[in-house]
């Protein structure tokens, strides 16, 4: 039994919720890179670089740094390692793609209700695909496709009654007359 699962309790879901919190501003923070790299037309792809220094550091050397320490095989099974690399490429193509719906005029607040609303919706589809249920289509609970159109309507509300944030009066003409006295 390894280590991870012999941890009984709630270790799972402070993980999960520490998942939520950092996918929850992740769209906010990222809108902020694109917007302050004060490049129209490339900003986007600026921040995107930076994206990927800080998944190199994150998904690289911090289980580089782990595996190290913990002694592991360097053995990686070609399927592990495949599908871990085609986890990657889809995960980066999600992250791209956000930056683009940004670029595309989405807001944050829009464009990260569809994803975190969809993106729960296509694994349930996906997962049953892969692991269809005793039964079939009708071994399914009502409640589940109830909670996929909760999900889905969700996603749509939040999408189009976001409420509008308050115009604010551009501050930069009495900061630059305060910076010539």
């Amino acid at each position: 039994m390894s280590p991870e699962s012999s941890n009984a309790g709630l270790t799972w879901l402070f993980y999960s919720l520490l998942t939520v919190a950092s996918w929850g501003v992740y769209g906010v923070f990222l809108h902020s890179g694109q917007m302050n790299m004060a490049d129209p037309v490339n900003g986007r792809y600026k921040a995107f670089l930076f994206v990927g220094i800080a998944y190199f550091i994150t998904a690289v050397l911090a289980p580089l740094a782990v595996l190290v320490a913990r002694g592991a095989s360097w053995n990686f099974p070609s399927a592990g390692l495949w599908w871990s690399l085609i986890a990657g490429i889809v995960g980066a193509i999600g992250a791209f793609a956000v930056l683009l719906a940004f670029g595309a005029k989405g807001t944050p607040a829009v464009v990260m209700s569809i994803v975190f609303a969809g993106a729960p919706v296509v694994n349930a589809v996906y997962s049953l695909y892969l692991h269809p249920p005793a039964g079939g289509l009708k071994g399914i609970p009502a409640p589940f496709y109830l909670g996929i159109l909760l999900a889905a309507l969700g996603g749509c509300l939040v999408t189009l009654y976001k409420p509008n944030p308050a115009v604010r009066k551009p501050a930069t003409a009495a900061v630059a007359s305060n910076a010539h006295r």
